[in-house]
């Protein structure tokens, strides 16, 4: 009988390099491979310590002298939106979504293409070929699918298959505690409907309907302005250096939880 329990997994520290968020600050990040039976699980746990997933590798900031980056995950049961979020429902009353296997397609490949162009000429994405976005989509060992949306059109019904212009698409992992938004894009011409906003709220829906508590969204980078939108969905936690914290908004003081690679 074969009692050799599975090989934990090894972790690795970056290079220190120039942050694509703070001026004047350099970042590293530890990361490991997600890969077999137990990258589920392994997803499960290393999210909820505060890591992303990009393909099957998970990381999470190990930056020396700075601890700005914050994880966050939405409380989607007890989530009330805003005013102005239930404006950008309203202006997507006409989006329909539904949810695929993780596969990549080339209608898909046009539309992150034009949302890089427009909105991120100069990030570490800009020059993605088709085949590096195959590998996005398809190169996961967990529980991944990929949501569209898209306009209905005459003849669409709630619950049939989107006929309708492609407009926003989100990557997303779900979780025993949760779904987290990998990715997302979306058409960079429809910006009075507020594409991202309104993504997230979808996913705070898809969450409640399935008796999941969180939405992680990655990392809110305190003091760059282009993570900002993240701290509007209340109440949310941050993980913070005691764990994950309860946050209603304002400003968070407390130290963020520091990596550990030993």
């Amino acid at each position: 009988m074969n009692t050799q329990t599975a090989p934990s997994p090894q972790f690795y520290l970056t290079a220190p390099a120039a942050c694509p968020y703070l001026p004047n600050e350099m970042e590293r990040k530890v990361f490991t491979h997600m890969v077999g039976e137990r990258a589920p699980e392994l997803n499960d746990l290393l999210t909820q310590g505060g890591f992303r997933r990009s393909q099957n590798i998970a990381y999470r900031p190990a930056c020396e002298t700075c601890r700005a980056c914050i994880s966050v995950r939405i409380l989607a049961n007890e989530f009330k939106p805003t005013r102005s979020m239930r404006r950008v429902l309203a202006a997507n009353h006409d989006v329909i979504s539904a949810e695929y296997p993780a596969e990549p397609s080339s209608e898909q490949y046009n539309l992150f293409r034009r949302y890089l162009d427009r909105r991120h000429q100069k990030g570490g994405m800009s020059d993605m070929s088709v085949l590096d976005y195959a590998m996005m989509v398809e190169d996961t060992h967990v529980h991944t699918k990929i949501i569209e949306y898209r306009l209905r059109v005459e003849g669409d019904g709630v619950s049939e298959k989107a006929r309708g212009p492609l407009i926003a698409a989100a990557l997303t992992d779900r979780m025993g505690d949760g779904l987290s938004m990998v990715y997302s894009f979306f058409d960079p011409t429809q910006e009075e409907r507020s594409l991202g906003t309104f993504m997230i709220l979808d996913h705070i829906r898809r969450a409640r309907e399935r008796g999941l508590p969180h939405v992680y969204l990655g990392y809110w980078v305190k003091g760059s302005r282009k993570m900002g939108y993240k701290t509007k969905f209340l109440p949310q936690e941050h993980l913070m250096a005691r764990g994950w914290e309860r946050y209603e908004g304002g400003d968070t003081t407390l130290e963020a939880a520091p990596t550990k690679t030993g």
